[in-house]
């Protein structure tokens, strides 16, 4: 067996799974604009229905200053898959 044998595997299946759980916060904080919420009362908002591990909360901040900010324009929340796009780099780590 090679230097990617079942390590590897592993290795590969929980980036698969901590992406999951990345993207899942990150389409939380999308919709919670959709909604309106401002983006200060996000954190809390995106808690109460969180259905990621506790630690991924941490995050929070982090993605809703990207998709509150200013490179992420009102038309891109509402018409793209921001969550897809987050797996997709996440992934490529």
């Amino acid at each position: 067996m090679g230097l990617g044998g079942p390590m590897s595997a592993q290795t590969s299946e929980a980036r698969k799974v901590d992406c999951r759980h990345q993207a899942a916060v990150v389409a939380a904080v999308q919709q919670a604009r959709l909604d309106r919420v401002r983006e200060r009362k996000v954190q809390e908002h995106v808690r109460e229905n969180a259905t990621w591990p506790e630690n991924y909360n941490n995050a929070i901040p982090l993605i809703a200053g990207w998709v509150y900010g200013k490179d992420v324009t009102m038309r891109d929340v509402r018409n793209k898959d921001l969550a897809a796009a987050w797996t997709e780099l996440c992934l490529q780590q």
